[in-house]
C-alpha cells in the first residue's frame, strides 16, 4: 500500500545525492544566481496553485487558524532545532548550506499540491501507485536542483513526503469523503500561499517563519463545510 510513498522518498534521496555530488563543483556565485532562479520558479509555482482556489473567506481563515496553532507548537523552531542537530550530529565538515532551511524548503514544496494528495488516495483505496510514480519522477528531477543548491537538508524532505503521503494512505477510507474536489482545491490554493511566501524568503524580500502556517493547509478540510 506504501509503495508509491516508498518510491517518491527514494527518488528525493537519489535526486539529492546527485545534485549535493554536482553542487560541489558549481563556483559560490553561480550557485547564488541559481538559488535565486530557482526562488523565482518556485514563486511561479505558488502563484499558479494559488489560483485553484475560489474561496477568499476559507483561504483567510485557514491561514489565521493555521498560524496561530503553528505558533503555539513553535513548528518552526522545532523544525530548525532537529536540523541544527542532524546538521551538527552527522556533518562531517561545514557546510555551506542550512539543514534546516532545505529541509523547509524541499517538504513544502513535494508535499503541497493535488498529485500528493490524489495520489495517495488512489495508492490506498485501488492501490494505484502511477500518479505517486509520475510525482516521484518530477520531485526526483526537483530534488536534483534542490540538493545542489541547498544541500543535504532537501534529503530529509523526503522523510517527510514519506510519513505525510503514507498517512493520508492509510487512512484514505476514511477521510476520502471529506476531500472533495473544491477542498483540495482549497487546500492547494492555501499550500500555495505558503510556497509564494517561501520564495520571498528564499529572495530575501520578507523572514516568513513558514512552517509555523502548515497547520493552515488543513484547516479547508473544516472550514468548506461551513463557506
Amino acid at each position: 500500500m506504501l509503495t508509491g510513498s516508498l518510491v517518491n522518498m527514494l527518488a528525493i534521496f537519489a535526486g539529492c545525492f546527485v545534485g549535493v555530488t554536482l553542487g560541489r563543483f558549481i563556483p559560490k556565485h553561480f550557485n547564488t544566481a541559481i538559488v535565486k532562479g530557482i526562488a523565482l520558479c518556485v514563486l511561479y509555482i505558488g502563484v499558479e496553485g494559488m489560483l485553484a482556489g475560489s474561496n477568499v473567506l476559507v483561504a483567510i481563515l485557514s491561514i489565521v487558524l493555521g498560524v496561530i496553532v503553528g505558533e503555539l507548537l513553535d513548528l518552526d523552531g522545532r523544525i530548525h532545532t532537529l536540523g541544527d542537530w542532524v546538521e551538527h550530529r552527522f556533518a562531517k565538515r561545514k557546510s555551506k548550506h542550512s539543514v534546516s532551511e532545505g529541509f523547509v524548503n524541499a517538504s513544502l514544496l513535494f508535499c503541497v499540491g493535488a498529485m500528493a494528495i490524489m495520489g495517495a488516495l488512489d495508492s490506498g483505496l485501488t492501490g494505484n501507485h502511477s500518479t505517486l510514480y509520475a510525482k516521484a519522477t518530477i520531485d526526483g528531477v526537483t530534488s536534483i536542483v534542490y540538493g545542489s543548491t541547498m544541500g543535504v537538508g532537501v534529503a530529509l524532505s523526503g522523510i517527510a513526503v514519506f510519513l505525510y503521503q503514507g498517512l493520508i494512505t492509510l487512512c484514505a477510507s476514511f477521510i476520502a469523503p471529506f476531500l472533495s474536489d473544491p477542498v483540495i482545491a482549497e487546500m492547494k490554493c492555501v499550500g500555495s500561499l505558503l510556497i509564494v511566501g517561501l520564495s520571498f524568503n528564499v529572495l530575501g524580500i520578507t523572514k516568513i517563519k513558514v512552517m509555523n502556517y502548515v497547520p493552515a493547509v488543513f484547516f479547508p478540510i473544516l472550514l468548506c463545510r461551513f463557506f
